[in-house]
């Protein structure tokens, strides 16, 4: 995508998306203008709340433009709703990729909405069939990408194999990788394992350039021991995987809560082991890993959690401009063009092409 020289915006950003907004958006900005001097953002939303809070956050008013938009999507809206308000922040600052006015649209409003909206409005790369929500997480041998985490139900091979693509790309531009190692997740490990969906792509990943990469199937266990770089899945799966993984963090930072309040001995073994426990919550941070992205569409997406603060959605705003910087759709067109002379594979049964 070319920007136009006249509104040359880095970014365009939901003001309005999310529990804290704007406030929360505004502060996040204020600490991204910091990060990242040179990039300019469309900050989208109600005209009279952003006006007193661009005052407070200085940094933030020097690399931001105010666009108004009178309406919010709530949380709660279905996205087939969403797509009849017009003048919502989010689908005004949508609009603005679609018209080539930035680069890519950061927001941490409603998920559903966001994806209806972007998938409609912004439209696929060309050759990709289906978008599809990647996220980063912790694992014992460093961040594993993950995809699909919910944008699509069910998947065929050629949106498996493409989702593949995308992720080994997705590795290189976010967590640096040079050659990003990318398993199928699946029942078992074993070549026989999984359905005929899930064989024919591995097949096809193996004959592909990314085929050194390529490790095979995978299991559950493997995406927190980091047995690869990439997991790949259909949405369904992957998001009960997400969220699955999210609930045993939670535990985990619970249950150690117990332990170290239940008597005087284990509060006096808590001041000892208190180091290494903050060395483990920073690691484990939610917000260190916040910023869902939309890959496969014609300009850069990313989700932010709802809840987040500022440090969180800047972040977002981090790994957004991880994607426009190293050229990630180009790259990502550039993947399929070598893709291209082994995807000629048979339509199984009750898929599409």
């Amino acid at each position: 995508m070319v920007v136009a020289v006249s509104d040359p915006y880095t970014l365009a950003v939901d003001a309005m998306g999310g529990d804290g907004a704007p406030d929360i958006i505004v502060a996040g900005l204020d600490l991204a203008a910091e990060r990242h001097p040179s990039a300019r953002y469309l900050l989208v939303g109600d005209e009279a709340k952003l006006g007193p809070l661009l005052n407070h956050y200085k940094r933030a008013a020097a690399v931001c433009t105010v666009r108004h938009a009178s309406e919010i999507i709530s949380g709660d809206l279905k996205p087939t709703a969403a797509l009849r308000v017009r003048g919502s922040s989010m689908r005004v600052a949508i609009d603005a990729v679609a018209g080539e006015e930035a680069y890519g649209v950061v927001s941490a409003g409603n998920t559903g909405a966001l994806l209806a909206l972007a998938k409609i409005v912004i439209k696929t790369l060309p050759g990709i069939d289906r978008p599809a929500m990647a996220g980063i997480g912790p694992s014992a041998r460093g961040d594993v990408v993950m995809l699909d985490l919910g944008a699509n139900v069910s998947c065929t091979t050629r949106n498996l194999v493409e989702f593949a693509v995308m992720g080994d790309v997705f590795a290189r531009t976010v967590l640096g990788l040079t050659a990003p190692t990318i398993g199928l997740l699946n029942v078992g490990s074993e070549e026989l394992k999984g359905d005929d969906r899930l064989r024919l792509a591995a097949e096809t990943l193996r004959a592909s350039h990314i085929g050194a990469q390529f490790h095979g199937f995978v299991e559950g266990h493997d995406i927190a021991a980091g047995t690869t770089d990439v997991v790949v899945t259909d949405g369904f799966t992957g998001n009960v995987a997400l969220k699955t993984g999210e609930g045993a963090l939670k535990l985990m930072a619970g249950m150690l809560r117990q332990v170290f309040s239940a008597s005087i001995g284990a509060k006096i073994a808590y001041v000892l082991a208190r180091p290494g426990l903050e060395r483990l919550r920073e690691w484990l941070d939610p917000r260190r890993y916040n910023g869902a992205v939309l890959l496969g569409l014609k300009g850069v997406v990313v989700k932010s959690h709802g809840g987040t603060d500022a440090l969180g959605f800047a972040h977002a705003i981090d790994v957004a401009m991880d994607m426009v910087v190293h050229r990630f759709n180009e790259r990502i067109s550039e993947g399929l063009a070598r893709m291209a002379p082994v995807r000629a594979e048979p339509v199984l049964q009750g898929q599409q092409p």
